[in-house]
């Protein structure tokens, strides 16, 4: 049992989410769409603006830092997808990051790493939502700038576009689970290469058109030290959010085909992706804050660095909006087959989870429904929604979201099970090295936790 009753043996899988190792067809190349889908979302258009605050030093190597934190953890998790229990030598498949912290770590652990794991999806859905938002509204702004000028007052509001997304997401939810997301990925991922590269090249074309390169050792400058100290953590914030994966790890290396080994295709896809996402990250940072300097946007493509030409930035915030369509879905269906699942298990003899009901909307084709997924899902899409319009501030929300489950579910979670798995013995040299790298980010988070909170208050209560 796991967390809430969520989490059956393979024989016992429901029909639900079913998924038999002989049906897997994933490749590293699938996965790896995975999980750039995942990683380069809304967080690769704030770093530009994390750059200007940290400096031309201290922006590159905080990418690098949080590159290797990502990597390691991704080595970790995949590494327990199998777990062999020393005490009775059952093994178990974790088809999901809170299954294998429940399973070994223990019951109490994760009912902690439960609450991280639900709140962690939800948060990324309320930034996906503001994200697409934002975006979907600097389309409409930018053909305003480009036909009236670039000083009109071309100002609407985020609520419409935040609903649009609503009901996308609502239909898009019925999606049955993970294993049914593959063409959504694949197309989301094309849809993050190509709005990077547009950030990239509207960027680097600004420095040629300047003929110079903005920006300072320093970063941007500030009125107080305390104002510089807040900003820089929410940059810190704002880089760990786009990097973070591991809560989708193994639900993808659940999808992979096996031979080759579906840890060691995992751990190859993780490399290619934090590899990629790097690079990328250092160009789409790097090319912005050259462009800008101290007057770098929050959101790279958004804030109106570039105006013309008017059509690109529209392509380009178009892209933003397909790729987080998917992006939604795939953590979204972490949270809705542990929920799913639990419920299976918990009620067996329910209707409500088993029936499935066939509709069919005019010239569409018929397609199926389940009550219970109908249900919870909507509900869900409902509420990242609401608070979506209730805080749509970017750069502090992503700050926020990236600070607050940091620690626990990229380092702690992972470390913990890495020693349970290899039998690390406490106080070896592997044992002290692990221990200060954990202390060592648990302190990072607790400062860029700070700062995003003082962030969020301030804009909320406009300080």
């Amino acid at each position: 049992m796991a967390v809430g009753g969520g989490y059956e043996d393979e024989e016992h899988e429901t029909p639900l989410l079913h998924n038999s190792p002989h049906t897997n067809t994933g490749t590293v190349w699938t996965a790896l769409a995975h999980i750039i889908t995942g990683v380069i979302g809304s967080g690769v258009l704030s770093l530009a603006w994390s750059m200007a605050q940290l400096g031309w030093i201290g922006g590159p190597l905080s990418l690098l830092l949080f590159a290797f934190f990502t990597l390691v953890s991704a080595y970790f998790v995949s590494d327990v997808h199998i777990y062999t229990n020393p005490n009775n030598g059952n093994t178990t498949m974790n088809r999901s990051y809170l299954q294998a912290v429940h399973t070994i770590l223990g019951y109490k652990t994760g009912l902690v790493c439960g609450c991280l794991v639900y709140f962690s999806v939800f948060k990324t859905g309320v930034v996906y939502t503001i994200t697409t938002s934002i975006s979907m509204r600097a389309i409409r702004q930018s053909n305003c700038y480009h036909e009236e000028g670039h000083e009109a007052a071309c100002e609407f509001s985020d609520t419409y576009y935040m609903l649009m997304f609503g009901m996308v997401q609502i239909l898009d939810s019925q999606i049955p689970n993970i294993f049914h997301t593959k063409w959504l990925s694949i197309i989301a991922s094309i849809m993050s290469f190509t709005y990077s590269f547009i950030g990239m090249g509207l960027g680097l074309a600004q420095v040629i058109a300047k003929g110079k390169i903005e920006g300072s050792i320093n970063g941007i400058s500030t009125t107080n030290p305390t104002q510089k100290v807040w900003l820089s953590a929410q940059a810190l914030g704002d880089i760990a959010f786009s990097y973070t994966f591991s809560l989708i790890l193994l639900e993808i290396q659940s999808t992979l085909k096996s031979p080759p080994s579906q840890k060691v295709t995992m751990k190859k896809a993780s490399t290619i992706a934090v590899f990629t996402t790097t690079i990328f990250y250092l160009c789409c940072g790097g090319f912005g804050y050259a462009a800008f300097g101290d007057s770098t946007p929050g959101n790279l493509l958004t804030g109106f660095g570039f105006y013309e030409p008017y059509w690109l930035v529209d392509f380009g915030n178009a892209c933003i909006v397909l790729h987080l369509v998917g992006g939604y879905q795939i953590y979204s269906q972490t949270l809705f087959g542990i929920v799913e699942r639990w419920y299976a298990e918990k009620f067996p003899e329910s209707s409500f989870a088993k029936d499935i009901r066939s509709v069919k909307v005019s010239l569409l084709p018929e397609f199926r429904l389940n009550p219970l997924r109908l249900c919870f899902r909507t509900i869900y899409v409902v509420l990242t929604m609401s608070v979506g319009m209730l805080f749509p501030y970017f750069n502090e929300v992503v700050a926020f979201a990236g600070s607050v489950i940091f620690w626990p579910l990229t380092i702690y979670f992972p470390v913990e099970m890495y020693f349970v798995q290899k039998k690390v013995v406490p106080w070896s040299g592997k044992w002290i090295v692990l221990r200060i790298y954990t202390i060592f980010c648990l302190f990072v988070t607790i400062y860029t936790l700070a700062g995003s909170i003082e962030g969020l208050i301030a804009k909320r209560f406009s300080w």
